[in-house]
């Protein structure tokens, strides 16, 4: 009867030794859960997770809370300073298109010294002269050289030329749209830094738990050394409490590197310098928010959500190049002028000016029109989808973060309550240990119970705070609305 007990025990043993393990293995496998490995390939990273970091670091440690983070971000971060780019580019691209409506002025000034053939004009040549019909006045065949001078300012202004005024009209919209995008730019950068100083602060709270778990694991391993050597436990007891105290260090070693390297993916996302110390000093924080109905939430996003703002004025700079197309139908009035000095020199020269207008009509320009008017008509289709296809993704990402800050908010309230049961059941498992009612066996399964209500209850935390940013993303209010909602307030 006492054989069939320990092989009870020991088969009770090696189950929950495997319970740790093999999920482990399985996430190295498979890529999953938070000690799995990741792989990432040259140009696969998005610039969000990127910056342009200052060149040197300094020597003082940096504190560095979750709002001066923000900022770093704000300031640093490839994403944003690369969508900034892009803004000045559709400003750019706007003035070429004012400059097709706006007067173009010029002047210049010229000395021209030169010889004339008439031959090469018609007239005939009889030898190194010639003469007029019925004249006996002989003229040499190539004119001296003569000179003249000429200085005079131009202007030209097109009058009316729709096609060019609607382009104008589209790349104005297009300036709209690149401004919308970098406020959105703005909110990713706010959503991206969050994410990795959340994560971050999670790490070293699982670090913390972890050094806690190999100190708990080392006492119960002495302990148990300690009465084998008594004779009052076998040796199973202290193999056992070995396996679980460097089944722990093993997590410890893992925490702890996974917290260094998160620590660098925030220094590369707030834009720190290569090898600049610093420190989190926000901790895990838990503030309940009791969320707002959910169409209060659908229009702040509509009002407020740069991305959505930037696909309406997308619309209307494709709307405006499709009358741009159809424009080039219409006919064009321009006009140009010049005014000046002309003569041998500036001293005998006389003033002249000219004025010239002109009604350009399209005739037939090889169905250049048609194939303009088909490309702007297919580019306002795909614009006017991925107008629509955004609408529902804000619907989507509004429940969604709801859903998930609701349910996160659930699990924090249940892993806390684990976490209290777990260290209750571990606690009464070693007095019935010391007091030799049971073996160690129940110490090492509560021990796994109360690393895994440990690691549920973080995650949970992490879960709950990436919900309110995410919440605060998917209505356009990341960048002020962030701070708030990590305190539980709207």
């Amino acid at each position: 009867m006492h054989g069939s007990l320990k092989l009870i025990r020991r088969a009770l043993f090696c189950a929950a030794i495997a319970s740790f393990f093999v999920p482990l293995l399985w996430a190295q496998m498979t890529g999953t859960g938070s000690a799995a490995p990741s792989v990432s390939f040259p140009g696969s990273q998005s610039p969000f997770l990127g910056s342009a970091a200052p060149e040197k670091a300094t020597d003082q440690v940096l504190q560095i809370d979750f709002k001066q983070a923000i900022d770093l971000g704000l300031q640093y971060n490839l994403g944003l300073l690369l969508s900034s780019e892009q803004t000045e580019s559709a400003r750019g691209e706007r003035w070429r298109e004012l400059s097709n409506l706006l007067p173009n002025l010029g002047a210049y000034a010229i000395e021209n010294v030169e010889t004339e053939s008439l031959a090469a004009l018609g007239f005939n040549k009889l030898g190194p002269y010639f003469s007029l019909p019925g004249s006996t006045v002989k003229f040499p065949a190539v004119i001296p050289a003569f000179n003249y001078f000429d200085v005079r300012a131009s202007m030209s202004q097109s009058l009316f030329n729709f096609k060019n005024l609607e382009q104008e009209r589209a790349s104005v919209e297009n300036v709209k749209v690149a401004e919308f995008n970098y406020k959105d730019a703005r909110e990713l950068v706010v959503l991206a830094v969050g994410n990795a100083y959340l994560r971050a602060i999670s790490d070293a709270a699982r670090v913390e738990t972890a050094v806690a778990q190999v100190t708990t694991a080392q006492a119960l391993y002495m302990r148990a050394f300690d009465q084998q050597k008594a004779g009052v436990t076998p040796a199973i007891d202290t193999l056992r409490a070995q396996v679980e105290l460097q089944t722990r260090q093993q997590q410890l070693i893992v925490a702890r590197n996974e917290l260094a390297k998160q620590r660098l993916t925030v220094a590369r996302v707030i834009g720190l310098p290569p090898g600049q110390e610093f420190v989190l000093t926000e901790k895990a924080p838990y503030q309940a928010l009791t969320p707002l109905p959910v169409d209060i939430y659908l229009q702040r996003a509509y009002a407020s959500r740069s991305d959505y703002q930037a696909a309406l004025a997308q619309v209307r700079a494709a709307e405006y190049s499709v009358r741009a197309a159809a424009a080039g139908r219409y006919p064009s009035l321009d006009v140009s002028a010049n005014a000046g000095e002309i003569g041998i020199n500036p001293a005998q020269a006389d003033s002249t000016w000219q004025v010239t207008g002109g009604l350009s009509i399209p005739i037939f320009a090889g169905n250049r029109v048609h194939s303009d008017e088909l490309v702007a008509n297919a580019q306002l289709k795909q614009a006017r989808s991925q107008l629509g296809d955004l609408r529902g993704r804000i619907d989507y990402e509004v429940r969604t973060s709801l859903l998930d800050l609701q349910a996160a908010a659930d699990q924090v309230q249940v892993a806390k309550s684990s976490v209290d049961l777990a260290e209750q059941t571990l606690a009464q498992s070693q007095d019935r240990f010391t007091a030799g009612v049971t073996d160690n066996l129940e110490v090492v399964e509560a021990q796994e119970s109360l690393a895994s209500a440990h690691e549920t209850y973080i995650a949970s935390l992490y879960a709950h705070n990436l919900a309110k940013v995410e919440l605060a993303r998917s209505i356009g209010d990341a960048e002020q609305g962030v701070k708030r909602y990590l305190k539980g307030m709207q």
